[in-house]
């Protein structure tokens, strides 16, 4: 008898992008689809929360019938949904939130909290080489810019963050000061090498 796999539809909306994926026996992304705001803030030379939030309000619903269409699964073959629950801007998470609660409710099925930072940290964990814990992880996302401790998949310690700019927004910052595009990591990094 063939196992059945496991099917998450995972959601994420914690800053400027929209995104939601089918991700099958917690390892195979079967379907990816991200709407990225990049060129609605580009002229703010940075995020602004309210305009994220109406573009994830807009696009949340295209983005996760795309995600489920590319992965060929109807609300049936669905075991759970998950969604990015912290940190991010507010304004922005609650929109995905209540999309996940909406369809879990609707579909029967279990929901999943993540926190996505923990989701950069278990994203190492899934490539086909082993790492070896316990071990020091650096996180260097968009705002945050933090440092755990991995003694476990599942069981990590903060051990210190920025306490102003993370590196990110410095980069961002830079380069509006420099008069370069938006976003400014990408356009740096460019520049730098």
């Amino acid at each position: 008898m063939e196992q059945k796999s496991v099917n998450i539809l995972g959601i994420e909306t914690s800053c400027d992008e929209t995104a939601a994926a089918i991700v099958a026996d917690g390892r195979t992304v079967r379907s990816s689809v991200v709407a990225s705001q990049t060129k609605l803030h580009e002229k703010y030379g940075g995020v602004v929360p309210e305009i994220a939030s109406r573009a994830h309000i807009e696009k949340i619903y295209p983005v996760i019938t795309e995600a489920m269409e590319r992965a060929g699964v109807g609300k049936d073959q669905i075991d759970a949904v998950a969604v990015a629950n912290q940190p991010g801007l507010t304004i922005a998470l609650v929109v995905g939130v209540t999309a996940a609660k909406t369809l879990s409710f609707l579909w029967g099925k279990p929901l999943i909290a993540i926190n996505h930072l923990h989701a950069h940290l278990q994203s190492a964990m899934l490539s086909e080489e082993s790492l070896e814990l316990p071990a020091v992880a650096l996180i260097v996302s968009g705002g945050h810019t933090c440092l755990y401790e991995a003694k476990s998949p599942l069981e990590l310690r903060l051990l210190g963050t920025t306490i102003d700019d993370a590196a990110g927004e410095a980069f961002d910052k830079v380069a509006t000061i420099l008069k370069l595009p938006y976003p400014g990591g990408p356009v740096i990094e460019r520049i730098g090498k």
